[in-house]
């Protein structure tokens, strides 16, 4: 009875750790995404959904068009949250991040330089926006460059779902 006991013990905190490790809410108060930062992405010991990655940059205007119209839009949002970790990457960040076992760090490149990460992810093709498909260990499914309409988006989320089933 007693090794019963413990038993049960080990079972509750067992369920209790494994509701810890993604315990971040899809929506804040207000009804849009919960962003997670790239850091906290690939700081994640273990995922029970793939990734979707908004490589984004401060200046770029078809990026802040997709914040307000298309990350907005109750289907995209809602296929987003269901499916996907959203992450935002601004890939003008200046600080290190670790990747896989790598340190990745800004880079003056071109006009003005970019996160060794978005290069990696991105394949070299820094084009923004671009969002990043990865699935649940971080291993790369696809890039899509450009901007695109609610519309646009619902369809290349459902298929890029279909191939994760």
């Amino acid at each position: 009875m007693k090794h019963l006991k413990y038993l049960f013990l080990f079972a509750i905190c067992l369920s209790f750790f494994q509701c810890q490790k993604d315990s971040r809410p899809a929506f804040k108060e207000d009804g849009s995404l919960n962003w997670m930062t790239m850091p906290e992405a690939a700081g994640m010991a273990s995922s029970d959904k793939p990734f979707f990655i908004d490589v984004y940059t401060d200046w770029c205007g078809w990026c802040k068009k997709m914040d307000k119209g298309t990350f907005t839009d109750e289907k995209v949002k809602n296929l987003l949250a269901e499916h996907f970790h959203v992450v935002k990457f601004n890939a003008e960040n200046k600080e290190p991040i670790e990747y896989k076992g790598q340190t990745y760090t800004f880079a003056k490149t071109g006009r003005r330089g970019s996160n060794g990460l978005a290069r990696v992810l991105l394949n070299g093709r820094l084009s923004y926006p671009s969002f990043v498909y990865l699935d649940k260990d971080l291993n790369p499914i696809n890039v899509s460059p450009g901007y695109k309409d609610p519309a646009k988006m619902t369809a290349e989320l459902e298929r890029i779902i279909g191939k994760l089933n």
